[in-house]
């Protein structure tokens, strides 16, 4: 039986790819694609190397939304996300300290970049660029199609980082409701969709920690999936709510499973690359007990002993409570206090209490 579901699912993919390519190209001979861009997804790096994400596809033209929007609009403008044309097998050069970089999308117009530096970058911090480039020319009359990819570079003097997750965390989301997160999803903008009270308060204080020098970096790491990057990065903005690398998943079919990216192998991955890429430095975890975000947190304190400080999960729904508690135990356990709570206040009085942050 497992067989001959693994079997289904490939022809199935392989039918997705087939009806992708005829699109694309159809699309292409019909004049329907006016212009191409590249999609960076702002990556992080280290004084040895930096990684980023980044995908190439059909320009739907989304662009920023506004106070005003009508729900309508907002429905449109996701509906554009989501109808995306991708480029498979289409090269990317990226240019960085004089050098270039080649890589290729793959069949969902994806591509990723690990570059080792020849010189470290010791001296820089902050947020650096990288300038992408499509080599290939796809339509007639083609303008060069070029964009700059954000690298965050932590600062050495920093305390800790934290990495957080988004939905019900930072913003309700009804993650554990389909139809409500669909809801709010599609009807919604970046000024509308509210964060919790106090988040971003906090996670400035956060930031700044003990010393108010605003050096603590953020990572969210989301089972959202990439096609709403540009949404979240300018939820993060309206909101003044730190910015920092989105760590976020492709949701699409794949040749193994229905729905591909699973939710908590994608959280254990991308927490687990952040805290190999910065050694030195203790993390604290943020997330909320709708989903699995207590489980996959006690893998990453069993994974990496003595790296992480803390953890907070907001308390969403009353029915996880046993399974939190639980995960509660075994981290006080290993050594590590987790606070679970229902407003931003308790997680505020956590951090306080533990010296992260000055009381405000």
């Amino acid at each position: 039986m497992a067989r001959k579901s693994r079997f289904l699912l490939n022809s199935i993919y392989e039918l997705k790819l087939l009806v992708s390519k005829v699109v694309l190209w159809l699309s292409i001979k019909l004049g329907l694609i006016h212009s191409i861009i590249i999609v960076p997804f702002n990556g992080y790096g280290n004084a040895t190397q930096i990684f980023l994400v980044g995908r190439v596809l059909k320009n739907n033209r989304v662009g920023l939304s506004t106070i005003e929007d009508s729900v309508w609009s907002n429905v449109k403008r996701m509906i554009r996300r989501f109808s995306t044309v991708v480029l498979p097998g289409a090269t990317v050069k990226a240019q960085f300290q004089g050098k270039d970089y080649l890589v290729q999308t793959n069949e969902e117009g994806y591509f990723e970049l690990t570059i080792e530096l020849t010189e470290r970058l010791e001296v820089m911090t902050g947020w650096i660029e990288v300038k992408l480039i499509l080599m290939d020319q796809i339509l007639r009359n083609q303008p060069p199609v070029e964009a700059n990819a954000a690298v965050f570079i932590p600062e050495s003097s920093s305390d800790f980082g934290i990495i957080s997750d988004i939905d019900d965390t930072i913003v309700p989301t009804g993650a554990m409701r389909l139809t409500e997160m669909i809801k709010t999803t599609f009807s919604k903008n970046a000024h509308s969709r509210l964060p919790f009270p106090g988040v971003a308060e906090l996670y400035r204080s956060l930031e700044q920690g003990s010393s108010g020098l605003a050096s603590n970096p953020f990572f969210y790491v989301s089972s959202s999936p990439w096609n709403l990057y540009d949404f979240l990065w300018e939820l993060l903005h309206v909101h003044d709510i730190p910015a920092g690398p989105l760590m976020l998943r492709d949701i699409g079919l794949s040749r193994t499973e229905l729905i591909a990216g699973d939710h908590e192998q994608h959280k254990t991955e991308q927490i687990s690359k952040i805290l190999t890429s910065y050694p030195s430095m203790p993390f604290i975890l943020i997330g909320d007990s709708g989903q699995d975000d207590p489980m996959i947190y006690l893998k990453i304190i069993k994974a990496f002993p003595n790296r992480i400080l803390g953890v907070f999960i907001r308390d969403i729904h009353d029915s996880r409570h046993e399974f939190v508690m639980e995960k509660k135990a075994e981290m006080h356990r290993l050594g590590v206090e987790m606070r679970m709570g229902k407003d931003t206040d308790e997680a505020k009085s956590y951090a306080i209490t533990q010296g992260w942050i000055k009381p405000w």
